[in-house]
């Protein structure tokens, strides 16, 4: 074997051990990326479970009065969860004879969240204001702001965190902003206006948002 034969076939075991070492390493580098990302979502879903405990705890501290400025995007995964034992604390506590009002985004699918929330007892409105988009908030009897932060801007990002705020110059900016927003439309008339737009049957719609058709019909025949 001449010592140019030899120095050929030891190039070439060292470009398969390379290519092999490029594999190897870009595999770990796939997996290591995995891994990080499964941390980062675990890490925002603790994140998320912190502002809804936030919120839990004002709205159960409440004595008089809860607005809300919300999302209202339909809930999927745990977010069910937590929206039934949101949906149970606006029970108690309007039995109790608290006052609880919130305003949405004038999307349709919002009615989802809208309906449930209206059947527990909360005054429910739209509006297409610049405000229902851009910040999310509940007051809490003009002491308490829980204030809701989403991973990046846009009116259908998810909330990823909360800060409860007691500051009551705060909370009057707030519901002063709440009360002001210009084009509120109650849930009755924003259904009957879908409704209408659509040409949808309210069992159609009912389907479309994964409500009970007699509870749309409970809004409908509502007086106001």
């Amino acid at each position: 074997m001449t010592l140019e034969f030899g120095l050929l076939l030891l190039e070439s075991v060292l470009l398969v051990a390379t290519v092999i070492l490029l594999i190897y390493s870009l595999h770990e580098g796939k997996h290591r990326d995995l891994l990080l990302r499964e941390v980062a979502r675990f890490t925002k879903v603790l994140t998320r479970q912190e502002y809804f405990f936030s919120l839990m705890d004002a709205m159960f501290s409440a004595k008089q009065e809860i607005i809300g400025c919300i999302t209202g995007t339909p809930p999927t995964g745990d977010d069910i969860r937590m929206t039934r034992n949101i949906i149970s604390a606006i029970e108690d506590q309007t039995r109790k004879g608290v006052s609880i009002k919130y305003l949405l985004p004038k999307f349709p699918d919002r009615m989802h969240i809208g309906v449930r929330y209206t059947m527990a007892g909360a005054e429910v409105r739209f509006s297409s204001c610049l405000m229902v988009h851009s910040i999310r908030f509940s007051v809490i009897d003009d002491r308490v702001v829980v204030l809701g932060v989403p991973e990046s801007i846009g009116e259908k990002e998810a909330t990823r965190k909360g800060y409860a705020i007691p500051s009551e110059g705060l909370a009057l900016l707030l519901k002063n902003y709440f009360y002001t927003c210009e084009q509120q439309t109650s849930l009755k008339a924003y259904l009957q206006e879908v409704i209408q737009h659509s040409g949808a049957s309210l069992a159609h719609l009912a389907r479309e948002l994964h409500l009970e058709e007699k509870d749309l019909q409970k809004i409908i025949d509502r007086e106001i």
